[in-house]
């Protein structure tokens, strides 16, 4: 995905930092605001997976640090749920004069409380989902339990949450617990995914069942089973996001009648890789695709490696010119087939080459199977072609690679 820092106004005037991700093929069919859970942040390995995944889905994703947290200006101390509520709605503004307002809210934990608020304010919103949230946002008191009373006592308290220290005044314990859930979701007015792990040890299912019962139709459920409350594994935050992607296409109006096309020239391969790990988008053509690495060297196999790529073209190319030649020729070709295979030798093994004893070479191994009623000639013939296919002349003529750097602001 492509990745913007930005920063914008929240609810006190302090600068939230945040990150735009925005789909390889460019302009989004829609727009997500997504929302951490309670002292996470914008960066959490789960949110950036999960955005990207929308990515791929061609939709783009604003995330931001509340006030307090992360990256972002103010005092934690200073903040309530409300306060959230409101940063919410001050980055659906920035959203809206500077990319596109939000189609649809998402938040995780205490952020889907908070989302479930902030809907009511955001006229674009058409649609809400949750992960893992909790029913009422006081639930978020069970972190501060051992600290309760001397926060209410002295006003204030230091406290350890998730290894990390946090100051907490009164207030936003008397926030929290003067928030109620149930005419918020009842009244909501926007379709409403809850997505729930009924393994979640740090918000229950039980949670998933309240909202649920409380909202109205258009409403859904799907279970995360298995997964932990954070969505740590890969794998959970990727599908959350295609549920929530094929989902939200019942109810978000997203174009899919056309193909958007690249903010480049059509001439131009994109590929991008993202923060972490090896997953790297390519769009080519106007065609979306992946490329990564096995898992035994760090991938995550969701693609064909880069050479795996390039054999392939080598490949695709072969066949489409023995198909061209055949056809035109008028000669019974059913199909053909090619396995290539790439390997480094010692260039003194290559009988034509003319590298020192010591130099290594790469070679591609190419087998050509050629099926159809075809005379023994015929078959020489195109095997002749074969040799001819553009891709092929290209890589054995070499290659100059010519390399600039933009520098991007």
């Amino acid at each position: 995905m492509a990745t913007e820092r930005v920063s914008f106004p929240g609810a006190y005037g302090d600068e939230l930092a945040a990150r735009v991700d925005l789909p390889v093929h460019g302009t989004p069919r829609a727009w997500v605001l997504f929302a951490h859970c309670f002292t996470c942040s914008k960066n959490l390995r789960a949110v950036v997976r999960f955005s990207r995944e929308l990515n791929r889905e061609g939709i783009g994703v604003l995330r931001f640090d509340f006030t307090g947290l992360g990256e972002s200006e103010g005092d934690f101390a200073d903040t309530n749920f409300t306060s959230n509520v409101e940063d919410l709605v001050a980055a659906a503004g920035y959203m809206e004069r500077e990319w596109g307002a939000p189609d649809i809210l998402v938040g995780h934990s205490l952020g889907g409380a908070a989302v479930l608020h902030a809907a009511h304010s955001l006229d674009s919103v058409q649609a809400v989902a949750t992960i893992g949230a909790p029913a009422d946002p006081s639930h978020v008191l069970q972190h501060v339990s051992e600290s309760k009373a001397e926060i209410e006592e002295r006003g204030e308290a230091e406290v350890t949450i998730s290894g990390r220290p946090f100051r907490i005044q009164r207030q936003f314990l008397e926030d929290l617990e003067a928030t109620r859930m149930k005419d918020v979701v009842g009244d909501l007015g926007r379709a409403l995914l809850i997505l729930h792990s009924p393994q979640d040890q740090v918000v229950g299912v039980e949670n998933a069942a309240r909202l649920y019962t409380a909202a109205r139709h258009p409403k859904s459920f799907v279970s995360l089973h298995g997964a932990d409350h954070l969505l740590m594994e890969e794998t959970d935050s990727r599908y959350a996001a295609r549920v929530l992607a094929t989902w939200a296409s019942r109810y978000v109006d997203l174009p899919t009648d056309e193909v958007p096309e690249p903010p480049i020239d059509q001439d131009r391969v994109v590929v991008r890789i993202g923060e972490e790990g090896f997953r790297s988008e390519v769009w080519t053509d106007g065609h979306y695709l992946i490329a990564d690495e096995p898992r035994s060297v760090g991938g995550t196999d969701e693609g064909a490696t880069p050479y795996g790529l390039l054999l392939a073209g080598l490949g695709s190319c072969t066949v489409m010119t023995l198909r061209m030649y055949a056809d035109r020729k008028g000669w019974a070709l059913d199909e053909a087939r090619v396995a290539l295979r790439h390997r480094r030798r010692h260039a003194a093994d290559e009988e034509d080459c003319e590298k020192g004893e010591d130099a290594r070479l790469d070679v591609v191994d190419r087998e050509i199977e050629l099926l159809g009623e075809l005379s023994d000639e015929q078959r020489t013939r195109l095997l002749e072609i074969a040799e001819k296919c553009p891709v092929h002349r290209t890589m054995d003529a070499g290659v100059k690679i010519r390399t600039q750097f933009l520098d991007r602001e």
